[in-house]
């Protein structure tokens, strides 16, 4: 009887999400929103520092800002949404 299937290539992916650079930029901005979150919290464990609640709170809200920026723009460079790769 003859062979009715075609043998062919292997199948071949072309995506960045493997990239270890990727993943080295995401725990940066996770490590940026956590150090925000606590920084956050600081003046209410240190009651020396309970005059400057502002301060931290500004210093916390601009560590989150800045990791999520980061995150998004990570997650959507892996998604294929970021620059043209030609």
């Amino acid at each position: 009887m003859a062979e009715t299937v075609q043998p062919r290539a292997p199948k071949t992916t072309d995506n960045n999400a493997n990239q270890t650079h990727y993943y080295k930029t995401l725990v940066v901005a996770i490590a940026l929103g956590l150090i925000g979150t606590f920084i956050r919290f600081v003046p209410d464990v240190c009651t020396a520092m309970g005059q400057q609640t502002f301060l931290f709170s500004a210093i916390a809200n601009i560590a989150m800002i800045v990791g999520a920026l980061i995150a998004f723009k990570t997650v959507f460079g892996i998604l294929g949404f970021g620059k043209n790769r030609d």
